[in-house]
């Protein structure tokens, strides 16, 4: 159904403009730099199927509206489920009471609501879903199929996740917006036994499309072989050499590396306050030449884009670093406000029961010149990392440590053994000063990310062409 989301929001919580207005003048009578209200109406449906059988399905309702009152550096948030004036004017006077400050009263009017400024993916007001037998279904083909690629596949676990966010802005400057989110989202989950020797490997895939799109088969067979393959590759793996190696790093989900080691640290919350590595330098040489690195929510479809951020805030496309001259952070509006800078469009929320901050979108490294397969005829020791896992970054100092879940010894410019355990070990900064080629092979994550902060969770893209890192740590598990 196509019926405007800010129409649907509105008839949902039996409010008008009025009553908006009214709450942002409560929120500013003692007046606060800036107000604004969120109001939030989300339904997500899970299936998951593990052991043959479709074991567990649920669907999620989260409603609700925040109200924040900024002066200067304080923020004061209240948030309810209730949606009514009563439960609108407590929050508005709770917020403004948290970020008080001395001044004249004034008043704000609510105008006439505006369309977002970009049309990234298909908004409705009610999402296209698909019945629960053609989802469970479909986790079954798709058990039946893991395991007729190899004997050896003895557990398949799999989710088919949708979700539809609704959203609603008004603020004092004016801004008074509507979205309407879809996120799709699918999880395949391998293990694999040999030899008494058991290894695991998940893949997926999603993004801001109908879920009907996930049903075809030339869309998740090859997830599937992939996430095969790798669970049943890791059975044969070596323990991982330690020590510093010249690394390349394969396109797409490693990316997922740039976002920890170097992302956070662009976020602009932690610059003004300089507690980030890459405070103060903008205009400084912070990465080799040919390293340029992109923000982007508005590319179609993608996980990590938006029409708006939870502000009301259209997303853009931010160049954060440009060959390897840093150019600028993301920012939210009280960030951009407090650090003279304008909203980049990074002001996002899990949900309406958390303050907006600064977070990535769809972030990653713009293609160079060289073939991938001369990246790795160039390295005559060393590891090639296809895929990661797990990491931990420190914002402050840029340090990182990451775990490889497929890794394979680079010989003689040749891919060698696949290899299990290596550990990435570095800092954001002094890594983008030791990329030395840069691939042609420009690839995005397939739409898995997550990015968490402060307790809050929200979805993310990442990417990368094949880099080689000369000299970077790695620690092993070869005796």
């Amino acid at each position: 159904m196509n019926r405007d989301p800010i129409e649907f929001l509105q008839d949902r919580f039996g409010l008008d403009e009025r009553q908006l207005a009214t709450t942002l003048d409560s929120t500013l009578e003692r007046e606060v730099e800036y107000a604004d209200l969120f109001f939030e109406y989300t339904t997500q449906d899970s299936v998951a199927l593990e052991e043959g059988i479709v074991k567990s399905g649920s669907r999620h309702l989260e409603q609700g509206v925040g109200v924040r009152a900024q002066a200067g550096e304080r923020q004061g948030y209240a948030h309810s489920d209730d949606v009514t004036v009563e439960s609108l004017t407590l929050a508005a006077n709770t917020a403004r009471a948290i970020s008080e400050s001395s001044g004249n009263t004034r008043t704000v009017a609510v105008s006439g609501p505006s369309r977002p400024a970009h049309d990234l993916y298909p908004v409705a007001t009610a999402p296209t879903d698909i019945a629960v037998s053609q989802k469970t279904t479909l986790l079954g083909e798709i058990d039946a199929h893991a395991r007729s690629l190899d004997p050896r596949v003895s557990q398949v676990m799999a989710s088919l996740i949708s979700e539809h966010r609704h959203l609603l802005i008004a603020a004092s400057d004016g801004t008074f917006v509507a979205d309407a989110q879809p996120l799709v989202r699918l999880n395949v989950h391998i293990v694999a036994e040999a030899d008494g020797r058991r290894e695991t490997a998940g893949q997926g895939m999603g993004g801001r499309f109908d879920l009907e799109r996930l049903r075809d088969p030339s869309a998740w067979k090859p997830l599937v072989a992939e996430a095969v393959r790798i669970a049943t590759l890791n059975l044969a793996a070596e323990p991982c050499p330690a020590g510093t190696l010249d690394v390349v790093l394969g396109p797409g989900w490693p990316g997922v590396l740039l976002h920890e080691a170097v992302g956070h640290g662009l976020e602009g919350d932690f610059n003004r306050k300089k507690t980030s590595a890459f405070s103060d330098r903008i205009g400084e040489r912070v990465a080799s030449e040919g390293v340029t690195v992109i923000d982007d929510g508005t590319l179609p479809e993608r996980r990590g884009s938006l029409n708006v951020d939870d502000e009301g805030t259209p997303t853009r496309r931010n160049v954060l670093i440009e060959d390897g001259i840093l150019c600028g952070y993301l920012h939210d509006r009280l960030n951009a406000r407090l650090m003279g800078q304008a909203p980049t469009g990074n002001g996002r929320r899990e949900s309406y029961a958390h303050l907006p901050m600064p977070r990535m979108t769809n972030t990653f490294m713009l293609a160079g010149d060289d073939d991938p397969d001369e990246i790795l005829r160039s390295v005559n020791n060393g590891l090639y990392a296809v895929s990661f896992g797990g990491g931990q970054v420190d914002i402050t100092s840029g340090k990182f440590v990451f775990s490889a879940n497929e890794a394979y010894k680079i010989e003689g410019g040749r891919i060698g053994a696949p290899v299990k355990g290596a550990t990435l070990i570095g800092n954001g900064p002094d890594v983008l000063l030791r990329v030395s080629r840069i691939g042609n092979d420009l690839a995005l994550d397939p739409g898995v990310g997550t990015c968490g902060k402060d307790g809050q969770g929200v979805p993310v893209g990442v990417g990368l062409p094949t880099l080689r890192i000369d000299g970077l740590t790695v620690g092993g598990t070869e005796g």
